[in-house]
């Protein structure tokens, strides 16, 4: 309702100042005469009907000023990307980071895994888990993901209580084997 009111709030006050703008517009452009502006100013200083119809207008303008002065300072809820979740007895906020870092904790645990990346999508139907892995070329590829997939699901909702909707796994490639030492036989 807030959000809804601040929209209405910022468009009565665009709408104010591009009016206010055209009108100095006009004005320096010659458009509007100096006497037509000077009678204006002396009507709002002398007119008690004119001064009447122009104070509450101008009220509303620096209200909307101000208000929109301590959304622009005042410290917002931090802007880290994350799943909220209401119960009982509060509201749960769950960083994106914090998943994450657990679909990484299910994944490695997987044998054949060599390097790991995850990013976490949040979708209508639950979590989308994208993880990028490098493996070590000994284990088949679709055996070693579909674990890594079932682990990474399994783990992540029992933790968040968030469900995952799918876990897509990119074999970015394989661990090259490291080049094999020799010794130097000396005689």
């Amino acid at each position: 309702m807030v959000k809804v009111l601040d929209r209405l709030l910022l468009f009565i006050y665009s709408l104010a100042v591009l009016i206010g703008s055209l009108i100095a517009l006009a004005a320096a452009l010659g458009w509007i005469a100096f006497q037509d502006t000077e009678r204006f100013v002396y009507h709002v200083y002398f007119d008690r009907d004119v001064a009447f119809a122009f104070i509450p207008g101008m009220i509303v303008v620096m209200l909307i000023s101000i208000r929109f002065f301590y959304i622009a300072v005042r410290r917002g809820r931090s802007n880290v990307p994350s799943i909220d979740q209401r119960t009982e007895f509060g509201d749960i906020r769950i960083s994106l980071d914090t998943v994450e870092n657990l679909a990484l904790k299910a994944a490695n645990r997987t044998r054949g895994i060599k390097d790991l990346k995850a990013r976490v999508k949040v979708s209508q139907a639950g979590l989308d888990i994208i993880i990028r892995a490098i493996v070590d070329g000994e284990s088949p590829i679709p055996l070693l993901t579909e674990e890594m997939q079932g682990a990474v699901k399994k783990y992540v909702e029992e933790i968040t209580g968030i469900p995952v909707s799918a876990v897509s796994v990119f074999v970015a490639n394989i661990q090259q084997p490291s080049s094999p030492t020799f010794k130097s036989r000396v005689e």
